[in-house]
């Protein structure tokens, strides 16, 4: 059995794999802004799984990895902040950490033709690059929120325009999924596009998989993409958890090496 633990900004998902890949028992918990009590929560929701015989712990996080453990959390200050210890101290096996992005590239990925950019369109924008089920190198620099595109009369971040979260804010929606209608529909597909071309260019990517909130309608706005890229637009296969299912993926690679 494999143990994945996203690290999410707002909730942390620890969920258990068997080794076909079935999910046995999950546990869901807030994400502590406070350093401390998310390290105490995380040790108090793990011991729920050492009864269990678990070959790995793969640990996404919405950062940078620095020397396994040490890592740069970007949406908290939580510099250098040491997750390896009291998970080494419960599970005496193999511990691995992987930006959050990058595990759901792979699990969104797997087994698709050519090379595959993964796109998740949340509160920024963030995602991935792999080809033949791995995430290749350029995924560790792959920022595509932060370029800047003339919108609406000014210049600003992609993420300010197509995110999830600023789509909400311009519709004033709780929630993306509850966008509908042609023109907003056809706004949604504009606000998407607007990056991909500088993505094809960069990456010439064969699939462009568009995941997050965005994801989950798919469907709605992607008759609206422009065809001209010469890529398949594709939904992802879960939107709401490629990171722990890329984590079980991650698990098996590593075990095999």
């Amino acid at each position: 059995m494999y143990l994945a633990v996203d690290i999410g900004g707002t909730k942390t998902l620890i969920a258990l794999f068997s080794r076909r890949g079935r999910v046995l028992r999950r546990i869901k918990f807030k994400t502590s802004r406070n350093e401390k009590i998310f390290l105490n929560d995380l040790v108090e929701n793990l011991k729920r799984f050492k009864k269990y015989r678990v070959k790995s712990v793969i640990v996404a996080i919405p950062g940078t990895v620095q020397k396994n453990y040490s890592v740069n959390f970007g949406n908290r200050n939580w510099d250098n902040i040491d997750i390896f210890t009291p998970i080494k101290k419960l599970f005496d096996r193999p511990i691995y950490f992987e930006n959050d992005a990058s595990l759901a590239t792979l699990y969104e990925s797997y087994k698709l033709p050519g090379k595959t950019v993964f796109l998740t369109f949340s509160t920024g924008i963030g995602g991935g690059v792999a080809e033949k089920n791995k995430i290749l190198p350029e995924s560790a620099k792959f920022e595509p929120g932060h370029k800047m595109y003339w919108y609406d009369g000014k210049i600003m971040e992609w993420e300010d325009i197509a995110a999830a979260s600023a789509i909400e804010n311009f519709y004033h929606v709780d929630y993306a999924t509850n966008l509908r209608g042609k023109e907003i529909l056809e706004d949604v597909a504009k606000r998407v596009y607007l990056g991909l071309p500088d993505i094809v260019k960069q990456y010439h990517p064969d699939n462009i998989v568009l995941g997050g909130p965005l994801g989950k309608i798919f469907k709605l706005y992607a008759k609206y993409l422009p065809g001209d890229l010469g890529v398949e637009y594709r939904r992802p296969k879960r939107p709401n958890e490629s990171v722990i299912y890329g984590c079980y993926l991650y698990a098996r690679q590593k075990e095999r090496e």
